[in-house]
């Protein structure tokens, strides 16, 4: 699939200076734009950023919080069927969280706003828990060598790398050329990654834990989906400025959008099926793929375009809610009834588009 042109002029986008005596420190703009670099919250272009940094930060966790001790001892009762999934997607996590941690640096050397460059620099950080986060699982349920072995499925796994690269790729055409084009079309690229790469594997650790199997794991799992919802909210804002000062076309943005998603909703769904299949009772394979195109809808949705599936606008799995839901209050980490008993009811159960 080659994509549209998404907008117009390709001129090369300069990375920031350390600082501007003779610039203002509010931006003049997001990209080539002039600024001191000195932050001043109350001196900010864009109003959304201050509450949205409040927000990240109030969601600070980090894994070490996690009592792992009774997953240890669940993982060695799972199938081998669930070790298997609970591996290979565990692998994925962490090749994905990797790549994005270098990916937000990137993005924040060429955005000339420093409320903006600050809330890259939150998200990098976040990533980087994520990231420790898995190797923290890994270590307490199985031995290094185990780890190690883990660690590199995304070398060897063709189903895996066939998904990865096409990330990879979105990536590499705005690092290896920063344009105002490739620029934008990197953040689509992200919204994939953070906002439906996720979704499957997600819903793996939270089929287990609405069965009492790895709550502790499905726990750090929810607190990174948390954190991975404020990092595509923070992308569909940076995407929506860079259209309004580049005066994008509108339609053709959307064009690109809406057949990003649909390449990346099908290698989900490959990957969905390779990973769970009909195996697991509780997510059949059907289900699993309106899921994937619920999702690819809602965030093509933030992103201002067309929904690509106009036939799945109602979550087919109402149960997932109450585990991507978390209340703003921290809850004990080692007091997790709550999670492990929640009703599903039509409040909190169903998502309609």
């Amino acid at each position: 699939m080659k994509a549209n042109s998404i907008i117009k002029g390709n001129e090369t986008i300069i990375e920031r200076k350390l600082y501007d005596p003779k610039s203002p420190n509010a931006s003049t703009g997001i990209l080539n734009g002039q600024s001191s670099n000195v932050l001043n919250w109350d001196d900010v272009r864009y109003p959304w950023a201050y509450p949205l940094y409040k927000q990240m930060l109030a969601n600070f966790w980090t894994p070490f919080e996690i009592n792992m001790s009774s997953d240890r001892k669940q993982y060695a009762e799972l199938s081998s069927d669930e070790q298997e999934s609970f591996n290979k997607i565990i692998g994925l996590l962490a090749f994905l969280d990797s790549i994005q941690t270098d990916y937000a640096g990137r993005v924040a050397n060429y955005i000339t706003d420093s409320s903006l460059t600050a809330l890259m620099t939150v998200l990098g950080f976040q990533e980087v828990v994520h990231n420790q986060s898995y190797s923290y699982v890994l270590s307490s349920l199985v031995d290094k060598s185990k780890q190690d072995e883990i660690f590199e499925y995304w070398k060897h796994d063709n189903v895996l790398r066939e998904r990865n690269e096409f990330i990879i790729d979105g990536y590499d055409a705005f690092t290896k050329n920063p344009t105002p084009e490739t620029f934008l079309r990197s953040i689509v690229y992200d919204v994939v990654l953070e906002g439906l790469n996720f979704y499957s594997g997600f819903s793996f650790f939270y089929n287990l834990a609405r069965n009492q199997k790895m709550v502790s794991t499905s726990t750090m799992i929810n607190y990174i989906n948390r954190d991975e919802q404020l990092h595509v909210h923070l992308f569909t804002k940076i995407f929506d400025a860079v259209r309004e000062e580049f005066s994008l076309d509108v339609r053709e943005a959307n064009e690109f959008v809406e057949k990003t998603f649909m390449e990346a909703a099908d290698l989900e769904i490959k990957w969905g099926n390779y990973i769970l299949g009909d195996r697991f009772p509780g997510i059949s394979s059907t289900e699993l793929d309106a899921y994937i195109k619920f999702m690819a809808n809602k965030r093509v949705n933030q992103l201002g375009g067309n929904r690509p599936y106009p036939d799945h606008r109602k979550n087919p799995m109402p149960w997932i809610k109450a585990y991507e839901s978390i209340n703003d209050g921290k809850s004990d980490f080692f007091e997790q009834k709550s999670r492990q008993y929640t009703k599903v009811s039509d409040d909190n159960g169903f998502d309609d588009l």
